[in-house]
């Protein structure tokens, strides 16, 4: 391999992170020719959202990249993490995840043959797993434990002690996994950090970590699985998806925490450059009479939102569009796999109708009773003659 070839796979590997902890690790690996080998792993807990597309989009980029990437559908995690996902769930929801990872890269036309599933609980309650986990759990004190997971693990007073042993669970992966790299979002930094430390107090080596930008949801925070406007379902219909949209907070000519423009950024930008060969998004503007604009880079998109050239009224509708062309081939990978329905239902469970409640009027005789016969009343009165 030549040096503009690496250089060029690595440019492909960084594209849009946010930070890079040991580029030379990666750097040197690409420099000899070999594939880096890289993990991401995900909670099996809450149903993926359209969020999700943000590191989806990186892990095609990174087997684009000829990296070979491993999916951890980390179960064992979802239950630690403050019980957010039922023991009795874990299982359903990992196969769901995997339905869906495979649909999201399946739709902006990258091969998974480098890609890899590993179920967090097939190796994570290995005899020498558990060895390492009580080797470190000697070694980290609860302070680190703690400060490691503050952006991950949901924090409480008098939180359980499974809360602590997330981090060191997820510091072990690396080395479990086989891994170069580990890639995730930005608030796992201090976790990322924190294996930097740990691992090599168990005689391992250290790791390269990929750090990706947070990504406002449609309302300007973090877009959540809990709460229902502020995500989009990746298989809601395409007229859910526009209405949902259309909602979005999109402030005019102010680019900070909007939603819709991250997600040209991180998405739709980099999907078309996956499909297409070159990054693309067009915002039509035939309603004004006027040619459509087109944007390769965010750069030109940012200033001319800040201008009022791309309006908000402008910007949803081809947002709504480009996204909705991504989600169709899922959607109908859905529609015609009975397996991902059935996984679905058992996953996700409908929840359960509540029972309407007769109305109990009462009554105005006491504890309801109802007034004996005549005949009946004489015979139950005591005989007051003797």
């Amino acid at each position: 391999m030549t040096d503009i070839e690496a250089k060029s796979r690595f440019a492909l590997i960084k594209e849009n992170l946010a930070e890079i902890l040991n580029p030379e690790i990666i750097e040197s690996i690409l420099a000899e020719g070999r594939h880096p080998k890289i993990y991401w792993g995900t909670a099996t807990t809450g149903r993926p959202h359209c969020a999700y597309f943000v590191p989806a989009i990186k892990i095609a980029q990174y087997l684009a990249a000829g990296c070979d990437v491993t999916v951890l559908l980390a179960d064992i995690h979802g239950f630690l993490d403050n019980l957010k996902a039922p023991i009795e769930l874990v299982e359903y929801r990992a196969k769901y995840y995997r339905f869906v990872v495979t649909a999201m890269l399946e739709a902006v036309g990258v091969p998974t043959d480098k890609l890899r599933f590993v179920l967090g609980s097939s190796y994570q309650k290995s005899p020498e797993y558990i060895m390492d986990l009580y080797k470190l759990s000697s070694v980290v004190s609860e302070h680190d434990a703690k400060k490691a997971g503050a952006e991950v693990v949901k924090q409480s007073d008098n939180a359980p002690l499974s809360g602590l042993l997330y981090p060191i669970l997820q510091v072990l992966d690396e080395q479990y996994l086989d891994c170069d790299a580990q890639f995730g979002g930005l608030d796992q930094r201090k976790l990322f950090t924190a294996a930097k430390e740990w691992l090599p107090k168990l005689g391992y080596k250290e790791r390269a970590h990929l750090l990706n930008s947070m990504v406002p949801g449609l309302h300007g925070g973090k877009m959540s699985s809990s709460e229902e406007d502020s995500k989009i379902d990746l298989l809601d219909t395409a007229e859910v998806v526009t209405k949902k949209i259309r909602k979005a907070v999109a402030a005019p000519q102010v680019v900070e925490e909007n939603g819709l423009l991250a997600f040209v950024e991180y998405v739709l930008l980099p999907a078309s450059g996956l499909q297409s060969g070159k990054p693309t998004f067009t915002v039509e503007r035939e309603r004004d009479g006027l040619e459509p604009l087109v944007y390769t880079a965010i750069g030109k998109m940012h200033e001319d939102y800040k201008n009022d050239t791309l309006t908000p009224q402008l910007l949803k509708p081809a947002v709504s569009k480009a996204l909705n062309e991504l989600l169709d081939p899922i959607r109908k990978t859905f529609e015609n796999s009975p397996e991902w329905q059935e996984i679905t239902l058992k996953a996700y469970p409908p929840p359960a109708k509540k029972q309407k409640k007769v109305k109990d009027k009462g009554s105005r005789y006491p504890a309801g009773a109802k007034p004996a016969a005549a005949g009946e009343q004489a015979q139950a009165l005591p005989d007051r003659t003797a």
